[in-house]
């Protein structure tokens, strides 16, 4: 009976402060997709991959809420490893260009590709292009496939862990 009371008034203050809507993308209760139903009791959320959950509402009340369809777009988080010796202002360049021209990559704010740190293989990248909601997804895979056909294309090699070793 108390989880009943518990979920009830949860989902009294879900319909009062309203942190989704049905049809937002959301992460709630532990469960990460589009809310299909909101009810005093539980609330239905279909995952990516096609399955319909009913999550209490006190699980969602007492946790933490991403409303990923809140804002009117997203950044794109992507990384690029370049191999030691790579010219990076021009390698910066070439994926700034390319991404810029991928379908549904916003120009205001432009893509990002800045030096994200230092590693053994050699440089990485953070690319980060931003894209509305309904597009993530094709912006995401997208970019991927350009990071892969450019370095590709401008003879960028496969980056490999280098070691040196001095012989005492």
């Amino acid at each position: 009976m108390g989880g009943l009371l518990a979920n009830f008034a949860a989902g009294a203050f879900l319909v009062m402060f309203r942190p989704f809507k049905v049809g937002d993308f959301v992460s709630a209760g532990g469960i990460t997709g589009t809310v299909d139903e909101l009810g005093l009791f539980a609330t239905t959320i279909n995952t990516p991959d096609n399955i319909k959950t009913v999550v209490g509402n006190n699980s969602i009340f007492s946790g933490s809420i991403q409303n990923f369809s809140a804002n009117p777009y997203r950044r794109v988080e992507l990384t690029a490893q370049l191999s030691h010796g790579v010219n990076v202002p021009e390698a910066i360049a070439l994926l700034k260009d390319k991404i810029s021209r991928i379908p549904n990559v916003l120009t205001d704010p432009a893509p990002d590709v800045e030096i994200l740190e230092f590693n053994p293989s050699g440089l990485l990248l953070a690319v980060r292009p931003y894209c509305s909601n309904d597009n993530y997804w094709q912006v995401y895979f997208d970019t991927n496939k350009v990071i892969y056909e450019s370095f590709g294309e401008a003879g960028y090699p496969i980056p490999a862990t280098h070691t040196v070793l001095h012989n005492r």
